[in-house]
């Protein structure tokens, strides 16, 4: 790859407006961009002197429509060590599949953040080892709404849970911490699901996705008239969920003078639109969601204490991966299980080598990173279940498993699986299931068959054919 200052990125895409910002997001670290308008030109591009300096291309899927694949495939043919992200309005899990058999270092669903378009172009990018199953895609399968959705027993995530489900039913505020990718947004949409708000307006405002000129505007609304550019009326998101519950990602990105207006519009439950003389009385929950813990920010004087105050009737901190390291196998299962049933994806099983493999890492992009590793790993998988081998970047950057010095997942006891992939025998897997059980029971040979659910002289004899001491 070409140096910081010399990188070059080849745009796709016919939209003068999103050309021009995805030009200027990509400028502020050392890009540069050319722009082209259709597939002819991109793939004539390739072949030139410019085109040979490329270090990434975007193309929305616009341009070339149902032909996006078969484009991303013949960039991929000329140029495969050359990554390519797609850009899309599509929510079709289907779509993301194709895309990246086709050879898509990663699929990004319209309207993308511009933090979310630059950390793409960074994973994709980046000179460091290959980690190129561990790019967090976005998620591609719908949220599930609901607290029994939500997979884990590790004690911390399910006191978070708790907690959330008891402050779900009433109408106060809410304040939910937790690293980028630990399930802040499925816990939001649960609450909302269990609230009794939930046939009211909801609406999540992503803090750091909307440019700061026009944060205001969006959450207060304004006047038409009321700052140049200001053409028609706008009713804001505090307005528009009059009733209903306001979601504010990142609000730890929030402006001092923006947290300012914030308190006056909770403290007083009016909302007053920018240029307007009068404001609108408004009832509605918020909910606050931060990656940091407010109370450091506001330590530093970066947050106010007394929006944080408002906020945090209620706080939730939901717990890193990395401290929930016995929830893996779980999650991993819940995912594999969701995964096969998208369109052009079946149902997998994965074998205890695999799940080892992935509980020996630290997950720094949490259960959201987990979910596009499995993902990532399903799509390119041509057995009927996920081995080890079919994570190689995840294994080299965790090296030798016995040296990882890594938490290891402990097995459920009994394998499924041959370490390639194929089921073992019926024969194997009862003898292990035997085994287990009278190690479980110590020997009580009356309560093994008890709760194996046969009797004692049938299982005299099944130790016997299959050749099983008996350990009484």
């Amino acid at each position: 790859m070409a140096d910081a200052e010399e990188r070059l990125l080849m745009l796709i895409d016919d939209e003068p407006a999103q050309s021009r910002l995805i030009t200027a997001l990509a400028a502020r670290e050392g890009w540069r961009t050319l722009v082209v308008d259709d597939a002819e030109k991109a793939i004539a591009t390739l072949g030139t002197r410019q085109g040979m300096q490329l270090s990434a291309i975007v193309l929305d899927q616009w341009v070339p429509g149902d032909q996006a694949c078969e484009l991303i495939a013949e960039f991929k043919e000329r140029r495969p060590a050359l990554p390519v992200l797609m850009l899309t309005a599509s929510t079709s899990p289907l779509l993301a599949v194709e895309a990246m058999r086709a050879g898509a270092t990663d699929y990004l669903v319209k309207p993308v953040a511009p933090e979310q378009l630059m950390q793409a172009l960074r994973n994709a990018t980046t000179r460091e080892a290959p980690r190129d199953e561990l790019i967090p895609l976005t998620e591609k399968m719908p949220a599930t709404l609901d607290f029994d959705a939500m997979v884990g027993t590790a004690p911390k995530f399910r006191d978070a849970l708790a907690k959330a489900a008891k402050a779900a039913r009433g109408h106060g505020n809410l304040l939910i911490e937790g690293e980028s990718g630990t399930g802040k947004e499925m816990l939001v949409r649960a609450i909302y699901a269990a609230s009794p708000r939930t046939k009211a307006p909801f609406k999540i405002v992503n803090i750091a996705g909307v440019p700061a000129s026009s944060l205001e505007s969006v959450l207060f609304g304004h006047e038409k008239g009321s700052f140049p550019g200001a053409f028609e009326q706008q009713v804001g998101a505090i307005q528009n969920c009059d009733g209903g519950t306001l979601v504010l990602d990142e609000v730890d990105r929030l402006s001092v003078e923006l947290q300012d207006r914030l308190i006056e519009a909770i403290e007083n439950k009016r909302c007053r639109p920018i240029g307007a003389r009068h404001s609108f009385k408004v009832d509605l929950r918020f909910i606050g969601a931060s990656n940091l813990p407010l109370a450091d920010l506001v330590a530093t004087g970066h947050f106010r204490k007394e929006l944080l105050e408002l906020l945090a009737r209620t706080t939730v901190t939901l717990p890193p991966l990395r401290e929930r390291h016995s929830d893996i196998s779980a999650l991993t299962r819940h995912f594999l299980h969701r995964i096969g049933d998208q369109p052009g994806l079946r149902q997998l099983g994965i074998t205890d080598d695999a799940v080892k493999l992935l509980a020996a890492f630290d997950w720094p992009g949490n259960v959201r990173q987990l979910q596009a590793v499995l993902f990532r790993a399903a799509v390119f998988c041509d057995g009927d279940a996920l081995t080890a081998h079919d994570f190689p970047q995840l294994s080299n950057i965790i090296g030798d498993m016995a040296d990882a010095g890594q938490p290891m997942m402990e097995s459920a006891g009994v394998q499924i699986y041959e370490s390639d992939g194929n089921l073992r025998s019926l024969e194997d897997i009862e003898a292990d299931v035997i085994r287990l059980a009278i190690g479980h029971y110590r020997g009580r040979m009356t309560e093994v068959a008890r709760r194996l659910g046969i009797g004692r002289s049938t299982l005299y004899r099944k130790l016997g054919d299959l050749g099983i001491e008996n350990a009484a």
